[in-house]
């Protein structure tokens, strides 16, 4: 099997784990092409991505560039000789940079391509009451997650999981599938699969118009939009106590399942409970952030903060 020359692309947590796993497993990753430093909090110290401290941490090569179509960076990526790349949760590629190698650049997605193709594939499974996943192996084309696929590993997305939970799991099974595929192109022996053309489900980027509660939905469909964002970016709703107009997050949650004439959104409390009426039942607050407060399990955001009767979640 020929020993690869290896260039890394990737930026958050996720793309950490699958290049841990390469320089352990002896790969040879020549360079790791990460986004730059943005400054961050009160003192807009620069912070520098998950990827880029672990690359140093393994005295890797790094390169940030700002442009990836900049002369000056292609210049540098050629430099390299790389015979593959892999990309991991970073930015679309220009033409020049994913032909360039000669066993090409492949991506690990977290979806069952072509299924939730776009930004947010694990939220959006969780979301859409999705009951299997997976990760996906494919070779980059002009398009986004649109190209033929090399390998494929399922999983189970269990009832109450959480988006934080499923996350970590498909990370580690990535990583395996990573490592399989590199195997695969390594020893010449790489077979693709075209996409098949399905009006496929959607993963777009998540904004805070798209993770406010829905209120007039079912029961189920709250709890899945819910667990899918929890623990980010957080579903978030707004309450209306009575002259207050209150942001919240939503965390962890439970159902109950019940026939009731109350008002959707209407929030009911009692000294340890808070609960939501929704047309099929209600919905159980465990843990809360209230705008300006901490992060509090519903019990101790009782304990200082009252809702008053006819308090509503809009």
């Amino acid at each position: 099997m020929k020993d690869l020359r290896i260039v890394f692309m990737g930026t958050p947590d996720f793309a950490v784990t699958i290049l841990k796993k390469l320089v352990e497993q002896n790969y040879t990753i020549i360079g790791v092409i990460t986004a730059p430093d943005k400054p961050a909090g009160r003192g807009r110290k620069l912070n520098e991505s998950a990827v880029k401290k672990y690359a140093v941490s393994q005295n890797l090569k790094v390169l940030q560039p700002k442009n990836l179509k900049a002369d000056s960076f292609v210049q540098e990526l050629s430099d390299l000789n790389a015979d593959l790349q892999i990309v991991v949760a970073f930015r679309m590629l220009p033409t020049v940079v994913w032909k360039m190698p000669k066993y090409g650049t492949f991506n690990l997605h977290a979806s069952l391509l072509p299924e939730y193709r776009g930004a947010a594939p694990i939220n959006w499974a969780i979301i859409n009451g999705e009951t299997k996943t997976g990760v996906t192996t494919f070779f980059i084309d002009d398009k986004i997650d649109t190209g033929e696929i090399i390998l494929q590993k399922e999983i189970d997305i269990t009832p109450n999981e959480i988006v934080g939970e499923l996350h970590d799991k498909l990370m580690y099974l990535g990583a395996d599938l990573v490592v399989e595929t590199v195997d695969l192109i390594a020893s010449e022996n790489v077979t693709t699969t075209k996409q098949p053309e399905l009006e496929e489900k959607a993963a777009p980027k998540l904004f805070p118009h798209n993770c406010k509660i829905d209120w007039s939905k079912s029961l189920n469909e709250i709890y899945n939009h819910i667990r899918g964002l929890n623990p980010y970016p957080a579903a978030w709703t707004t309450i209306i106590n009575g002259e207050d107009e209150i942001s919240a997050k939503i965390y962890g949650v439970s159902k109950q399942k019940e026939n009731h004439n109350i008002e959707i959104g209407t929030i009911l409390t009692t000294k340890k409970e808070i609960k939501v009426a929704v047309k099929d039942g209600f919905l159980i607050i465990n843990e809360i952030k209230i705008s300006g407060k901490k992060k509090l399990d519903a019990a101790s955001l009782l304990n200082g903060f009252t809702f008053i009767d006819k308090a509503k979640a809009l």
